[in-house]
C-alpha cells in the first residue's frame, strides 16, 4: 500500500517544470515570493545545482522580467559570498528560470543559539564584504536580513535573494522589504533608495545577531540603524572598518569610551605580555626575597 507521503511526493513531482535534457529536477529546495527554487541534476557536468522558476508564465510580463533581472545582477557580482548564476532561459509554458550554485548549509537565523559572538562578527563581516561589493557596482539589495544570509558546511556565507535588488538603472517605484530591516526611506521614497538603505538593514542584522554584545559593539549597530539616513555610515566599508576595530580591541569612532572602559579594553588587548610581565616581576620579587634569607 503507498502512504500518504509517497503520494505527497508524488503529485509535487508531478507539478515539476520540464527542462531541457541537461537538467534533471530531483526535488524542491524552497519557495519564494515570485516562484520555486528546485534541486536539479546538470548532466552536462555531473554536478547539482539550484533551478529558480518563476511561478507563472509571465514570458513578456513585469515578474518574467524581475526574474531575469535578478539573473543579470547575480551574474554581474562575481563574488564568494554572492551565489553565482550558470544558466537562465524560458520554459516553453513561458515561465522564466535560471540556474546557480545550489547552496547546502543552513541561514544565518537557524545558527544564532549556537554560534560564539566572534564566530557571529565573522560571519557578518563576510555580509559586509558582499555587500559592499554588491554597492560598489551599484546594487542595492533592499532585502536583507538573518533568513536571506545562508552559511555553508565549512563556513562560508552566502547573500541570498537578490529578487528586490536596485541597480543603477532602476526607476520602480514599489514599496519593498522587511519591517523591522527595511529603512524608513525605503516607504517614502517608494522604494528607490540608494546603499546607506542596506546600511539601516546591516545595522537591524547586527542588533539581531550580537543583542548581549559589549557597548561599542552595540553603537555601531545603532549607528548603521539610524533612522536619519545621514547618522549612518556613508558606506558598508566604514562599517566593516568599525567591526575591525571592535575585533581587534581599537577604539570605535561610534562610541566614547570612560577611561575605566579603556583601561579593560587595553588590557583584553594586551593580556598576555601583562601577564607575562607580572609574572616575571613576581619571579623577580620571590628570588630577591630568597636570597635576603
Amino acid at each position: 500500500m503507498i502512504s500518504d507521503r509517497t503520494i505527497g511526493r508524488l503529485i509535487d513531482a508531478a507539478a515539476w517544470p520540464e527542462l531541457d535534457a541537461r537538467y534533471e529536477i530531483t526535488g524542491v529546495a524552497g519557495y519564494g515570493g515570485m516562484g520555486t527554487v528546485y534541486v536539479a541534476r546538470d548532466h552536462a557536468l555531473d554536478r547539482d545545482v539550484a533551478v529558480k522558476v518563476l511561478d507563472v508564465a509571465d514570458q513578456h510580463g513585469s515578474r518574467a522580467a524581475r526574474l531575469q533581472r535578478e539573473a543579470h545582477i547575480l551574474a554581474r557580482l562575481d563574488h564568494p559570498g554572492i551565489v553565482p548564476v550558470h544558466d537562465a532561459g524560458t520554459l516553453e509554458d513561458g515561465r522564466a528560470f535560471y540556474v546557480m550554485k545550489l547552496v547546502k548549509g543552513r541561514r544565518l537565523d537557524e545558527l544564532m543559539g549556537g554560534a560564539s559572538l566572534a564566530e557571529r562578527l565573522s560571519m557578518f563581516s563576510r555580509v559586509l564584504d558582499a555587500v559592499a561589493f554588491a554597492h560598489a557596482h551599484g546594487v542595492v539589495h533592499r532585502d536583507l536580513k538573518p533568513e536571506n544570509v545562508m552559511v555553508g558546511a565549512f563556513g562560508e556565507v552566502y547573500v541570498m535573494d537578490w529578487g528586490v535588488a536596485q541597480d543603477g538603472r532602476d526607476t520602480e517605484a514599489a514599496v519593498v522589504g522587511t519591517p523591522g530591516f527595511m529603512a524608513p526611506e525605503q516607504e517614502h521614497a517608494g522604494g528607490v533608495v540608494d546603499s546607506r538603505a542596506d546600511i539601516f538593514a546591516l545595522g537591524a542584522l547586527l542588533l539581531h545577531l550580537a543583542p548581549d554584545a559589549p557597548a561599542p559593539l552595540l553603537a555601531i549597530a545603532r549607528k548603521a540603524h539610524s533612522a536619519r539616513v545621514m547618522e549612518r555610515y556613508e558606506t558598508a566599508e566604514q562599517m566593516a572598518a568599525e567591526i575591525t576595530r571592535f575585533r581587534n580591541q581599537e577604539p570605535v569612532h561610534a562610541y566614547r569610551e570612560s577611561a575605566a572602559e579603556r583601561i579593560v579594553r587595553l588590557y583584553r588587548r594586551y593580556e598576555l605580555p601583562i601577564l607575562l610581565l607580572v609574572a616575571y616581576i613576581v619571579m623577580r620579587f620571590v628570588l630577591l626575597v630568597w636570597r635576603g634569607i
